[in-house]
């Protein structure tokens, strides 16, 4: 009976370290790809004036987009790179990386969960591709987080610059720029419970190469002593 509990015990716990792989999993993947979407879109800050209420424009990494009743929205991207302003180029390559960091994070989070059919024979090598997508997922969300906090900064700089005249529209805070700290924030998140996936793991490990104590293993000595009597 206390046998059978243990294997419960034991089964329990491994259920639980494979939900909690999954958990880091998904929530890592879901966002990704509110930070990819944020990253494209034109909406990181928005103006309209008050002279001309019918004109919003909308301003991105890669666009700028005007929108009006009669045309409807229409985008363009800006003529040159590098007269860009040193903020959207900042932005522009870390965005990049992000990108890049957070797709290879979850081809190797994949890979290394648990009933995969890859490195089965080998959980050193699974632990690693683990951390290691734990590392890139933190890397991908902070490169997330870094570029919409500079657009914030230099848009709340240029928002109270009283060099410029009052009667002048200025930009101000997109939807887009929302969606990309929950991105960015959501995969740090991510990255941390894959680092705790991880010690579950390594705990899982040791228990199952604990022996068994005595309480727990079957009592047949009583039963040969009996029989000798």
């Amino acid at each position: 009976m206390a046998h059978s509990v243990y294997l419960q015990q034991q089964k329990m716990v491994f259920l639980t370290t494979k939900m909690m792989e999954r958990t880091a999993l998904f929530l890592s993947f879901g966002s990704y790809i509110t930070s990819l979407i944020t990253a494209f879109l034109p909406l990181w800050k928005t103006m309209n004036s008050d002279l001309n209420e019918v004109e919003n424009w909308f301003s991105g990494l890669w666009l700028t987009c005007l929108y009006t009743e009669e045309r409807g929205i229409q985008c363009k991207a800006y003529d040159s790179v590098l007269g860009l302003p040193v903020d959207l180029q900042i932005s522009r390559v870390l965005v990049l990386i992000s990108i890049g960091t957070g797709g290879f994070a979850l081809l190797t989070s994949f890979l290394s969960l648990e009933g995969v059919g890859i490195c089965v024979r080998k959980p050193e090598v699974k632990r690693r591709l683990f951390i290691f997508s734990g590392v890139m997922t933190w890397v991908s969300g902070l490169t997330t987080l870094a570029p919409v906090s500079i657009v914030a900064y230099t848009t709340v700089v240029d928002f109270w610059d009283e060099g410029f005249p009052d009667v002048m529209p200025r930009w101000e805070y997109g939807e887009a720029m929302f969606s990309g700290w929950f991105g960015g924030l959501g995969q740090v998140i991510g990255g941390t419970l894959f680092f705790v996936a991880v010690c579950m793991r390594d705990y899982d490990l040791q228990r199952m190469n604990v022996p068994v104590s005595p309480e727990l293993k079957p009592r047949t000595r009583y039963y040969l002593k009996t029989e000798v009597l």
